[in-house]
């Protein structure tokens, strides 16, 4: 089903002929979809990295041009180029992949990136340390191996998230099943990828090439769709620009529709009260058949209405705050042919996983093994890498990838499941139950030194914040209690920091934002506590809440809403919530 892209006269409400176009709106248009001269930047030999403009485009592409910044100050003394790499981000819709293909990206990690995997909070799979003589095979390589990157970045629709949910395997195969089919409709048509990754020649005399759903200039900033199943919201879908919640029919076994949410998104950037986190709006409900034309009608409505002149002010959640989810409703619908239905009950209970084993439909089971940061690698003290590629070796089943960037061991059947467990002994990988509540509902971005963006440290600090912490939780008898605590080296919110109930938030090295007071679930965002506080301050700051926690809590009351009950802090629900009261607007928010 899909729709002529925008007219100029249809993007006018947010184009003003006043305001000129942000620049990477010439350069998508002038790409030749997505082309460019990617190719031409790759077989440059001069630089160890390449243009901005194809920097710009190989998003699309799902790559990323880094460099260590690490060595950036030694390199400067030496005369020398930054130490360019690239990462590349691989698409894994609803994060289920078969054990050979975890063997393939074990295998590439060593060959052609830094020797990890790492496994991030949209459920996939990043390399990080490719050097550009290596960028192209190893592309090549896992597209062989029946992934790609295609649209993992990029002002597109972007991985297709879904909840591993292995409670309910029959709902999350129809979930899993919708997720996929979103992620294929919705993903860009261009050849360039093809041709450029995997060598496959444009034919001549061909029809001339175009995006049915996107147009030359695609969507004016990136779009994240999510799927989730209650009562868990471990996909945090009110962070997103999409999502549908499963309503499970009168049996518990099947998916009777979704409701459909919009709106949400957690960028902001320090200093600039214009721009802040939202919570997604409840937009209507959609039968499973109908999933698929909401959201193509969804993104096309942000496709000819979003901010194409100010990419701060360009994600759909910025859209609805402009114009209202009355319009919006009204918008999707006029195309759609049909109105949405009123949404359905539903209650969402966490925002976690569920570690260890945990029994499914068919007589299966699933494994969930928690890893901090999502990082897999191997280290004289945990041998993790090589224990989860000898447990793909030997696993039958599946894996999928937790949003909150852990890894299930899916589908073991009976007999293969003593040989699993064996080799999560061997490699002491079964000690969730050891592990602490605060660290098992821990997330980070990865930041320095790879993050351009990074203002301060997030996965290599992290361990030493959720120890130091650990002490104070254990002091005061919570040692096993559950609180989200998340944090990010910028406040772009990759980590999705905004929904944690306690998050940090880099301001500058060593210094971080801290915020307080997000629900368990993901249903409500949390709000500034304290500015600028710097690393060795934080214990000294929170370990009274904590404590004054421990004594004073209800029966069944979240640290969330304790800190909001206690005072400590006091949503006002505006854009004010989320920036230090010193932050003043470097620009008029674009209306």
């Amino acid at each position: 089903m899909s729709s002529t892209p925008a007219t100029p006269a249809a993007n006018a409400p947010t184009t003003p002929a006043a305001k000129p176009l942000a620049k990477n709106e010439g350069i998508k248009a002038e790409s030749n979809f997505l082309r460019g001269n990617i190719l031409r930047d790759l077989a440059d030999q001069s630089t160890g990295s390449i243009t901005d403009d194809s920097s710009l485009l190989t998003k699309f592409h799902g790559i990323y041009p880094q460099d260590d910044r690490d060595l950036r100050s030694q390199r400067r003394k030496e005369n020398k180029e930054k130490a360019f790499s690239f990462m590349a981000r691989i698409r894994v819709p609803g994060g289920v992949c078969t054990p050979a293909q975890w063997v393939t990206l074990d295998a590439l990690a060593n060959t052609h990136a830094n020797g990890t995997l790492k496994l991030t909070t949209r459920q996939a799979f990043q390399f990080h340390g490719i050097l550009k003589g290596q960028l192209w095979s190893a592309i090549n390589a896992v597209n062989r191996s029946l992934l790609d990157t295609l649209a993992a970045c990029g002002d597109v629709n972007r991985n297709v998230m879904c909840n591993p949910n292995p409670e309910q395997s029959s709902l999350h195969a129809e979930a899993l099943r919708t997720a996929k089919a979103i992620s294929d409709h919705l993903s860009p048509r261009t050849r360039a990828y093809h041709e450029i990754w995997i060598g496959e020649d444009l034919v001549a005399g061909g029809e001339p090439e175009s995006e049915p759903l996107y147009g030359a200039t695609y969507l004016p900033r990136k779009f994240k769709t999510v799927v989730a199943i209650p009562p868990s919201n471990d996909v945090d879908i009110f962070a997103h620009d999409l999502g549908f919640i499963a309503i499970a029919d009168a049996t518990g076994k099947s998916i009777a529709g979704f409701n459909v949410t919009v709106g949400g998104g957690l960028g902001m950037s320090h200093n600039q009260v214009e721009t802040y986190p939202r919570i997604a709006d409840v937009l209507g409900y959609c039968t499973v058949g109908q999933a698929v034309d909401v959201a193509e009608k969804v993104m096309l409505v942000q496709r000819d209405f979003g901010d194409r002149t100010d990419r701060k002010h360009a994600r759909l959640k910025y859209t609805i705050e402009d114009r209202g989810i009355v319009w919006f409703r009204e918008e999707v619908e006029r195309r759609l042919g049909y109105r949405l239905g009123s949404p359905r009950q539903f209650a969402f209970t966490h925002m976690g996983d569920r570690y260890g084993w945990v029994d499914g439909e068919n007589g299966t089971s699933h494994y969930t093994l928690f890893l901090m940061s999502g990082r897999v690698k191997d280290t004289p003290e945990l041998k993790l890498k090589t224990a989860l590629r000898e447990i793909a070796l030997a696993h039958k089943g599946d894996f999928r990838l937790t949003a909150n960037q852990n890894l299930i061991i899916a589908s073991v059947q009976p007999a293969e499941r003593p040989v699993i467990e064996a080799l999560l002994r061997k490699h002491k990988l079964d000690t969730a139950n050891n592990v602490s509540g605060l660290a098992l509902n821990a997330m980070s971005c990865v930041a320095l030194p790879t993050c351009g963006l990074a203002l301060a440290e997030s996965e290599r600090y992290l361990p030493e914040l959720v120890a130091n912490l650990e002490t104070e939780m254990e002091a005061a008898g919570l040692r096993h209690d559950e609180i989200t605590l998340r944090i990010t080296g910028c406040p772009n919110g990759c980590g999705r920091p905004y929904l944690a109930e306690i998050g940090f938030v880099g301001r500058a090295p060593g210094k971080y934002n801290v915020y307080l007071g997000a629900a368990f679930n993901g249903s409500r965002l949390n709000i500034l506590y304290k500015a600028s506080v710097l690393d060795t301050d934080i214990v000294a700051l929170l370990g009274p809440i904590i404590r004054r926690y421990a004594l004073e809590r209800t029966t069944g009351e979240r640290f969330g809403d304790f800190v909001i009950r206690a005072g400590y802090v006091k949503p006002t629900g505006t854009p004010a919530d989320y920036h230090d009261k010193a932050d003043k607007p470097v620009a008029a928010a674009t209306a």
